[in-house]
């Protein structure tokens, strides 16, 4: 099978789905470019702010979404089940699945004042269920934190080349949050301004590696923190959407550059289409669909939908090029290291660096996608820069995905100890920040690798129940819900039977820690579907009067 027909036949669906689902969805949930967002409503100058254009905040938004997962997921689902499942669960997990749960998030969030996930579910299932879905959100996010802290540490180590052009990226970033909003210069020439800065200090990295001898992961980490506390607390126009802006120009040339080396070189898929169902990882359904994760539907989409995103928005006719469009073109890139790997590398080969079966097998998965991009894209540049620049994508995902994983915990923290629990210092911003820097680093100096394999399984949870509120809401506001009620059933069936076999094999290993975690995730699930179905029949009992 040829590479380019590949990307052809996902690209095509794409399309399709972003002109007639897309609309679809904004037929269903209303969309009305003359009512106020709150961005405009609530503008605090801090968190409330509207993006100077569309293009700007989709920036922010796609840095966010498309951490590590959309990448390594495909990498690793590929080598166990084959390609061919994998691109289908892409495919249509992004259309009908992932879209659906990105743009229904942020309009829901939208229509309730720029709310969190956590407070929205106070308005639609109440108070003690917002209690218990923050409280697991929390300790998410807490996750998140410490572990993309740590695995930024680890990469500056292994690649001190891309220190300096990281860094650098901040100070470009105030650079033209200070020109676009403080002087209201022209965001076609402040970016080209900008680009052209980083462009100048990611040569000159090249150059000057930044290494650190003494304790270098902890110093790492904890640089990364204070990075993340600063993100957080400073007005979101200032770093961390422009950050995020500029990051975007460099994942989107990674996409840009990948596809066009496939368009020159259309290497043929090496991988097999299908392998089996079962594998020694499990079956194909359910673990596929959770290890593959962003590329398809991810629940801290919404948590960015409902965290950063919805307080930026400037006009609700932005949704479906933000919130739909956002996924799709995550869905380009999962496609694109699903082609790594399964055409820039080799099945069977006597080249070990260049067989995919052997460098997963060393469980280098970044460095396993990034021998492949190079592979693709060797008639363009040399293989090393070609690896070096899909390392420096992947690292700018990350970074951007750990800026506003903070700020976002930081929101949950003030709602759900600050208000919630009336612990009036953790109202504050500096101090509820502080607290989720405190707690992240507790885990990214300990044992994060305990807990992170339920991590997949619990995001995929996160999305269903963020479903299950939009197909509420619509069913409450008397509006046809099943295009949102059936992607939400699938993510239940999926995540609680995915957490049932993860658990049954962690009591087996004696592993009681993830056991009894993935057991408070299965009982989470069954209490949220619970409360929903409460609500609905009050409903129903009500329109029965």
């Amino acid at each position: 099978m040829n590479s380019l027909f590949v990307f052809l036949f996902g690209l095509v669906l794409f399309v399709i789905a972003y002109i007639f689902y897309g609309k679809f969805l904004e037929r269903l949930w209303e969309i009305d470019e003359k009512r106020q967002t709150p961005a405009y409503k609530k503008k605090d100058g801090v968190d409330y702010i509207p993006a100077k254009h569309w293009l700007i905040l989709f920036g922010h938004h796609f840095s966010s979404i498309a951490g590590a997962g959309p990448i390594l997921g495909p990498v690793i689902a590929v080598c166990i089940w084959g390609w061919g499942p994998a691109l289908l669960w892409i495919i249509l997990g992004s259309i009908f699945l992932g879209g659906v749960h990105d743009f229904s998030s942020l309009i829901l969030s939208v229509r309730n004042d720029g709310q969190t996930a956590g407070e929205i579910t106070k308005n639609i299932l109440g108070e003690k269920s917002k209690i218990i879905f923050s409280l697991f959100l929390w300790f998410s996010l807490i996750l998140v934190v410490a572990v993309f802290a740590a695995v930024t540490a680890k990469t500056f180590i292994e690649e001190p080349k891309i220190v300096f052009p990281t860094f650098f990226l901040i100070i470009d970033a105030i650079i033209f949050g200070f020109l676009v909003y403080r002087k209201n210069f022209s965001i076609f020439y402040s970016t080209i301004i900008c680009l052209i800065l980083l462009l100048i200090f990611f040569i000159i990295g090249k150059e000057i590696p930044i290494v650190i001898k003494l304790n270098p992961l902890k110093i790492w980490i904890i640089i990364l923190l204070i990075y993340g506390f600063v993100a957080s607390i400073l007005p979101v126009n200032i770093l961390l959407q422009p950050r995020d802006y500029l990051s975007s120009f460099i994942l989107f040339s990674g996409i840009f550059f990948g596809y066009i080396g496939l368009l020159i070189t259309h290497p043929s898929v090496k991988t097999p289409f299908y392998i089996s169902f079962f594998s020694e990882k499990g079956s194909l359904w359910p673990l596929m669909f959770v290890i593959i994760a962003c590329g398809a539907i991810s629940g801290f989409h919404g948590l960015v939908s409902t965290g950063t995103t919805s307080k930026q928005i400037g006009n609700e006719k932005d949704i479906r090029k933000i919130g739909y469009g956002g996924m799709l073109t995550e869905g380009l890139l999962s496609i694109l290291a699903l082609l790594s790997v399964s055409a820039g590398l080799f099945w069977t080969s006597s080249i070990p660096e260049l067989n995919y079966p052997d460098l997963m097998k060393k469980g280098d998965w970044i460095g396993t996608f990034a021998t492949g991009y190079g592979q693709i894209l060797k008639k363009i540049f040399d293989p090393k820069i070609g690896k070096l620049l899909a390392i420096v994508m992947i690292n700018s995902f990350v970074l951007t995905t750990l800026d506003t994983a903070t700020r976002i915990s930081r929101y949950i923290t003030q709602e759900l100890f600050g208000l919630s629990f009336k612990i009036k210092f953790l109202r504050n911003r500096y101090n509820a920040t502080l607290l989720v820097i405190i707690f992240s680093g507790y885990l990214a100096f300990g044992n994060w690798q305990k807990i992170w394999p339920v991590f997949g399984a619990s995001n995929q949870l996160v999305a269903g129940i963020i479903l299950f509120l939009c197909s509420l809401y619509l069913f409450l506001n008397k509006r046809k819900s099943l295009s949102i009620l059936v992607p939400s059933i699938i993510m239940f069936l999926t995540t609680i039977i995915a957490l049932t076999i993860q658990m049954i094999s962690f009591y087996k290993q004696k592993n009681y820690l993830l056991g009894n975690i993935s057991l408070i995730l299965i009982i989470l699930s069954i209490f949220i579907i619970d409360e929903g179905i409460k609500i609905l029949l009050k409903f129903r009992k009500k329109r029965n009067i």
